[in-house]
């Protein structure tokens, strides 16, 4: 296991911690490989297991990818959070500061999202001149709605946890000071439920959101991957990195 990511087993519950505060948990490839490992589609013998948590250490949640040498690396994010995604049993992620990009991304995935008032979630991929894939922008249409969609996508500004809660896109938001005991009380009832049926009810949900899969989308992938190897999007990358504004030129 990579020292960017900790993994521990305590009873029935399953804590995944992105390890990495001084770079914002920013994920680079090391960082990924190790989150997959932690969401094995095969949680531990004996079907002891009721749940998996996802937290940080710092005060970001995750800044998204890490951006030195992150272009071109949107395979390896999928992967990683269809894992979370259909990991056979509830996943919490618990929120206590900024959610980007990547980072919005993973929280989202996750079944249910808990945060403190103090986080932010955003996708500021049209501020550095990319854009997110067909799987990444379904999985906002099912959360959130096409509304809440084009807020996210095409302003790229954060939004406060209480907004994203207002719009469905998270089940809680709660002060700072009492994110843990909120956290632990969820997943604790978690817990306590029966494990075949939370089963059941997720690969059920997972199921009947995939009515978009099928929706052809040839084009689209083009339009992403166009932005993808533009000059803007390495203008915008080296602009974030160095702190300015970026000068877009369409190309």
């Amino acid at each position: 296991m990579s020292d960017k990511v900790s993994v521990s087993i305590e009873g029935a519950v399953r804590t995944v911690t992105l390890t990495r505060p001084e770079k914002g948990n920013a994920m680079d490839a090391e960082m990924l490989r190790a989150l997959e490992d932690a969401f094995d589609p095969n949680p531990g013998p004996g079907d002891a297991e009721r749940v998996a948590v996802i937290r940080a250490q710092g005060r970001v949640f995750c800044s998204g990818l890490d951006l030195r040498g992150s272009l071109g690396k949107e395979q390896n994010v999928e992967t990683l959070f269809h894992r979370v995604e259909t990991w056979p049993l509830p996943v919490v992620a618990v929120v206590q500061g900024a959610a980007i990009a990547g980072g919005n991304e993973l929280a989202l995935h996750c079944d249910i999202v808990v945060a403190s008032a103090e986080a932010r979630f955003g996708m500021s991929l049209a501020q550095v001149g990319l854009a997110p894939s067909w799987f990444l922008t379904k999985k906002l249409l099912e959360v959130g709605g096409p509304v809440a969609t084009r807020e996210i996508l095409l302003l790229g500004d954060p939004i406060p946890a209480e907004r994203m809660a207002a719009l469905g896109l998270i089940a809680r938001c709660v002060p700072a000071d009492e994110l843990e005991a909120t956290a632990t009380k969820l997943v604790d009832r978690l817990v306590r439920n029966a494990p075949l049926s939370l089963k059941a009810m997720k690969a059920t949900i997972n199921r009947e959101m995939q009515f978009r899969d099928g929706i052809e989308h040839a084009d689209t992938d083009q339009l992403v991957r166009t932005a993808l190897k533009s000059a803007d999007a390495k203008e915008g990358v080296r602009a974030r990195m160095e702190r300015r504004d970026a000068t877009f030129t369409g190309a």
